[in-house]
């Protein structure tokens, strides 16, 4: 019995590819291009196998230049890109850490001018943690963020273009404290850039904090009642050292962002770690459900004015966000919850509904439908210190007691 070569084609009586058959009513000029088609075919396939090959041979050269006998980077761009990379990582987590990583490493000079281009080139940085840097308040933080201020050019811009610019470099942060140093060096560095617009910077502050909340009121879905011209232009009298400002820049403000609202940078980290890096309180509570009036246990941060909570600890991504803004928190009796040390979040506004959020099974975001939230802690000492913790986050805003003190200087006659 003869064995037949599987390469060899038989041109004669060939088969369609894995049929296995011959193919009998095709014309001889069809089964002669069948036949070209089929050969062509292993061909190229041999060519496709032949650069994989050759492909591989390549790379595993270039390793071995890139490798040192111990199979470590040896060349010195190699490294100082891993370096950096490393650098540009731990700022993301950890400004301050991050930071002290490139200066150690030589990758940057401990100068307040080169920190800030670092920072104002922001290749590759959060610009959450960019703002979180800058609106520290230790003294080298403060250089680098007039450093970083004087990076920009404001020469010869309207005030609402040069906010653009500023706020689009990085992201303010949520405390009050670095949001005015941060507003007052912008303030600084535009008088400074454009003499004799404003008679003094607390004008351009105050103005300046002015257009962030028009943007807000304009383009928030949230906001009903939109602001008029007329109305801008009345919240905005007597800021210029007890004089107003001429209406028709307050008119372009007002347009400029009526047409195009500011463009804020989103918190550009792939989850939430940066959020909960350094929160007020952390700790396991038991939390009781909407509609079925079980209790879970459930990790809890308190951060930035809201009450994160999650299944794990190791979780990137919380079950529910609380937001604190209009909230009361008090103490339950025993009696009451049927749970030791509990304490409840409630409304302090009238509202039957808190504004909450939280993941339902299927992972979609909905709306939160508590009336009220009601947690117990492992002891009465934790209870205390978690509705103090809660209390101090929910207590008078005191960025607009700030800003109203800075209003009243701008407004005051010589």
């Amino acid at each position: 019995m003869t064995m037949s070569n599987p390469d060899i084609i038989d041109t004669h009586n060939p088969t369609i590819p894995g049929a296995g058959e011959p193919i009998t009513d095709l014309t001889p000029e069809e089964k002669s291009l069948l036949v070209d088609i089929r050969r062509r075919k292993e061909q190229l396939l041999k060519e496709i196998q032949q650069l994989k090959d050759e492909i591989a041979d390549v790379t595993t050269e270039l390793v071995k230049m890139d490798e040192g006998d111990d199979g470590s980077l040896s060349g010195k761009t190699d490294s100082t890109t891993k370096k950096m990379m490393t650098g540009t990582r731990k700022f993301n987590m950890d400004p301050k850490k991050g930071i002290e990583f490139l200066i150690e490493n030589g990758l940057l000079k401990e100068t307040a001018d080169e920190v800030a281009q670092f920072l104002y080139k922001g290749e590759g940085l959060n610009k959450t943690a960019i703002g979180d840097y800058l609106g520290e308040r230790k003294d080298f933080n403060i250089e680098v963020l007039e450093a970083f201020v004087g990076a920009h050019e404001f020469a010869d811009m309207i005030l609402v273009q040069a906010l653009r610019q500023f706020l689009w470099s990085f992201r303010l942060p949520g405390e009050a404290q670095k949001i005015d140093r941060m507003m007052e060096a912008f303030a600084k560095r535009y008088c400074n850039s454009n003499p004799g617009v404003f008679t003094t910077t607390d004008t351009c502050y105050v103005l300046s904090f002015a257009i962030i909340m028009l943007n807000t009121s304009l383009h928030n879905p949230s906001v009903r009642d939109k602001p008029t011209i007329e109305r801008f232009i009345s919240m905005n009298r007597g800021i210029n050292d007890g004089g107003d400002l001429p209406r028709e820049l307050l008119e372009s403000l007002y347009d400029s962002i009526k047409k195009e609202p500011f463009k804020i940078p989103d918190d550009d980290g792939n989850d939430l770690t940066h959020t909960f890096f350094n929160p007020d309180k952390e700790g396991w509570l038991l939390k009781q459900g909407g509609r079925v009036r079980n209790w879970k246990r459930r990790w809890f941060i308190l951060t930035d004015n809201c009450l994160y909570y999650f299944e794990y600890t190791t979780d990137k991504e919380p079950r529910g966000i609380i937001p604190l803004e209009n909230l009361s928190v008090k103490e339950i009796d025993s009696k009451e919850s049927k749970k030791p040390w509990c304490f409840e979040l409630f409304s302090s506004d009238g509202k039957e509904v808190i504004k909450a959020c939280k993941t339902d099974a299927d992972g979609k975001v909905v709306e939160g439908r508590h009336q009220v939230y009601r947690m117990s802690a492992s002891s009465q000492e934790e209870r205390d210190d978690w509705i103090n913790s809660i209390h101090a986050s929910i207590s008078k805003d005191p960025f607009y007691d700030m800003l109203v003190a800075r209003k009243k200087k701008a407004t005051h006659r010589a």
